[in-house]
């Protein structure tokens, strides 16, 4: 499990997350004494299959993976949430204990805010401004969810990796950043020969480099024309979660 950073959430103003910086200052105030600030630490699990929520995560950096566990042990994702979410949405559900899949560290961060799960509840049950934005969230993420199935039934693996790259180079803020073979066959749910030729395919048009488990975006704009409409798709609707917070306050007041 992640360990606990002795620095305080309060210490960091405005929030680095999205999702808290949107709220009205005083509703984050409020919560600010009740966040712990932790690193995220690459592979690192946060919520396992069928283990007890006890924190809900809101990074402040980085990504985190929330993946699918099929009775052999093979792993597919389902969504990856940065700084522009949170990380145990299953919580939200009312009785709901445990986590019903597996959210694993896949881009480091020096800062993640957690929040005990008693506070979270009990700030939902507010029905004030926080219970708006994270149930808005909750409809763009379920929003994406849907769109990455209809995705990985009808776009070409090649499209499906371009997407992933411009989502994970969004939310690391860098060129550069960790990534195995193996993740890759688990998040596109594909076999390691053909991430292989893939990753070739995009390296020898010079939209990539790969080498030594380290990707480098090479020509950003390239590499959104050989993704889909997906990419685009996902980020509008995460985007529509906090783009317009005047709006978003006013109709929660």
């Amino acid at each position: 499990m992640v360990k606990r950073s002795s620095t305080a959430a309060t210490s960091i103003a405005p929030p680095s997350n999205r999702l808290l910086a949107a709220l009205p200052p005083d509703d984050y105030a409020r919560l600010a004494v009740a966040l712990q600030t932790i690193p995220l630490k690459l592979k690192t699990p946060i919520h396992k299959p069928d283990e007890t929520i006890e924190f809900v995560y809101f990074p402040a950096g980085g990504f985190a993976s929330v993946l699918t566990v099929l009775k052999d042990g093979s792993m597919v994702e389902v969504a990856t949430i940065g700084r522009e979410g949170m990380v145990g949405i299953s919580a939200m559900l009312n009785g709901n204990q445990t986590s019903p899949s597996l959210a694993m560290v896949q881009g480091e961060s020096e800062a993640c805010y957690r929040m005990p799960i008693g506070v979270f509840r009990a700030e939902m049950e507010r029905r004030g401004p926080f219970h708006h934005l994270l149930t808005r969230y909750a409809q763009a993420l379920l929003g994406v969810i849907m769109q990455s199935t209809a995705c990985n039934a009808v776009h070409t693996v090649e499209q499906r990796l371009a997407r992933w790259l411009l989502t994970a180079h969004d939310r690391m803020g860098t060129n550069a950043f960790p990534l195995t073979q193996e993740f890759v066959a688990m998040m596109l749910g594909v076999a390691r020969p053909t991430v292989t030729v893939v990753a070739g395919t995009l390296q020898k048009a010079r939209l990539i480099t790969y080498q030594r488990g380290t990707v480098t975006i090479v020509d950003r704009k390239k590499l959104e024309a050989a993704s889909c409409e997906c990419y685009r798709t996902c980020n509008d609707l995460m985007n529509s979660v906090t783009s317009d917070r005047k709006k978003g306050r006013a109709s929660a007041s």
